[in-house]
């Protein structure tokens, strides 16, 4: 039996089944409400020191997620409600489980991606502080083993054991959860939005994470079809990495740069410079996790990354906040958080904060090759605002004699305003068309809703109109032209985006081979 779905991170998987919603175990009640109030704060204080331990041999992808969690354990204002109903009579765990189940329910109503993703985060939390509670501890996953189940826990992903295989299958998700973006990066199968029936599963299944799709109790000769798939996938994995240290040029000789997007300092560690042609895209939203970072804090963050980059170029963005990054004591609450107050129209609101980040980038601005782009960016006096306080800032520093350098600046286009007209636009020192945002608006299809996924693709001829009249005018202005979005590392969408144009592409590091691959194979 087959069952589609929605690829969220891509490769194949064949092996034993993994019921990720085994219930933990009982807890037992305590004497007095002092008792279960100990309790629970016991037990919140055992789940940070598990995440903490974690922390100690995670990434920086990784390690971010975890700092998040830590600081939504360490809020009395998610952790209050629990112990205002134990105050009213109830047990430890009743009265977690019933205040984060009413949190989880506020983000899985919600209409924006970022929230519904986050859900998973928060039954996460959830589910630490019970198996804390009752001094439970998981089951060991089988090697090579396919998770499946409603959702999976980004501690339960970081875990397991993937280097005997294995893959995740489940019947909620999001491709912009955690875990999705924990999966792409190590290159776990996963599969969302999959109608898995109910109740306990035994057997070996087979995971299609190209296409989308999971097979339960195979035939002889389904096993023989996805071997011949998973095998196919594999040689063109292992024929792409010959591409890895190669310049990428299409079949008639085009040559097309390849750049890596980013999201932490700590990402261009593993990346060797010379695969890449430079940082399409450096997310600063990261660093504005918990609290607002200080400008040493974000200058040492940005000189790292261009210091390892050379004379090669550095895009960095402005914080892009609000929308699906809500970041305490920064972005407002909204109801329509992607139309609302985010990118560029936050920090102009903010400029105390832009103002600070914006000295940090001047500052690091001699240690590389930066280039500094503003996401949102919907009308010309939103860029005007910003350059001009990037004249003001320079012109602080330049009177205190404190080193630094204008980079040029430019422009996210991924607003359709922009991309309508772009003529209006033409004093920018170049655009990075976001297609994931830009695909959003322009198909009114959220990529993550499995009912309009077909809609939400780049390939879509008004999406290729837009992009391709941005290339047009880009290069009759002598105006650079790149993309970041996924798009750009998807090897079935990268033919249409060089038909359409576009010469410089940025994707994430560990799509960097495939994306040099489907580039060579490219006619134009």
């Amino acid at each position: 039996m087959r069952i589609d779905g929605i690829p969220a991170s891509p490769g194949y998987a064949e092996g034993p089944l993994f019921d990720l919603d085994q219930p933990p175990a009982g807890y037992e009640a305590k004497a007095g409400t002092a008792e279960e109030k100990a309790a629970l704060e016991g037990a919140i204080g055992r789940a940070v020191g598990r995440l903490a331990a974690l922390i100690e041999t995670a990434d920086g992808d990784a390690a971010g997620i975890l700092e998040f969690h830590i600081a939504m354990l360490e809020d009395d204002a998610l952790s209050g409600p629990a112990f205002a109903a134990i105050g009213s009579g109830q047990a430890a765990d009743a009265a977690w489980h019933a205040a984060l189940d009413d949190e989880v329910a506020g983000y899985e109503a919600s209409d924006q991606d970022y929230f519904r993703a986050r859900a998973a985060d928060l039954r996460d939390i959830r589910d630490q502080v019970l198996r804390a509670l009752s001094e439970d501890s998981e089951a060991a996953t089988p090697p090579g083993a396919i998770l499946y189940g409603e959702d999976i826990a980004p501690t339960r992903f970081l875990e397991t054991d993937w280097s005997k295989g294995g893959g995740i299958a489940l019947r909620r998700g999001s491709t912009a959860s955690h875990v999705a973006m924990l999966a792409r990066s190590r290159g776990v199968p996963m599969v969302i939005g999959l109608d898995i029936p109910a109740g306990p599963l035994t057997g070996a299944a087979l995971l299609d994470a190209e296409r989308g799709g999971i097979v339960f109790s195979p035939s002889p000769a389904e096993i023989e079809v996805f071997r011949q798939s998973a095998s196919s996938f594999s040689n063109r994995q292992g024929a792409a990495r010959t591409f890895l240290t190669e310049p990428a040029v299409t079949k008639a000789g085009t040559t097309v740069r390849v750049q890596v997007n980013i999201a932490y300092p700590s990402d261009v560690d593993g990346i060797d410079i010379s695969t890449c042609d430079g940082v399409g895209l450096m997310r600063t939203e990261f660093l504005f996790g918990n609290t607002l970072p200080d400008e040493e804090t974000q200058y040492h963050a940005y000189r790292k990354v261009l210091e390892w980059a050379g004379d090669k170029p550095v895009t960095i963005r402005t914080v892009d906040a609000g929308g699906d990054k809500p970041v305490p004591g920064f972005t407002v609450k909204e109801t329509n958080p992607f139309l609302g107050l985010r990118g560029i129209r936050l920090s102009l609101a903010r400029r105390d904060i832009f103002r600070v980040q914006i000295r940090a980038l001047l500052r690091a601005a001699i240690h590389g090759n930066l280039k500094v782009m503003f996401p949102m960016i919907a009308t010309p006096d939103e860029y005007s605002q910003a350059a001009a306080l990037f004249a003001g800032e320079q012109a602080g520093l330049a009177a205190q004699g404190v080193a630094h350098r204008l980079p040029p600046l430019g422009i996210m286009v991924e607003v359709p305003s922009v991309a309508l007209v772009p003529d209006a636009f033409a004093d920018v020192a170049f655009f990075s068309i976001g297609s994931n945002d830009l695909t959003q608006y322009v198909m009114a299809a959220a990529r993550d809703n499995a009912a309009v996924a077909h809609l939400n693709t780049v390939r879509h001829p008004a999406v290729l109109r837009l992009i391709a009249s941005i290339a047009a005018f880009g290069q009759e202005k002598s105006i650079p032209v790149s993309l970041c979005g996924d798009a750009g590392g998807d090897p079935a969408a990268i033919p249409a985006l060089l038909e359409a144009g576009l010469r410089d592409l940025s994707v994430a590091p560990a799509q960097l081979a495939m994306a040099k691959a489907a580039i060579a194979d490219v006619p134009v």
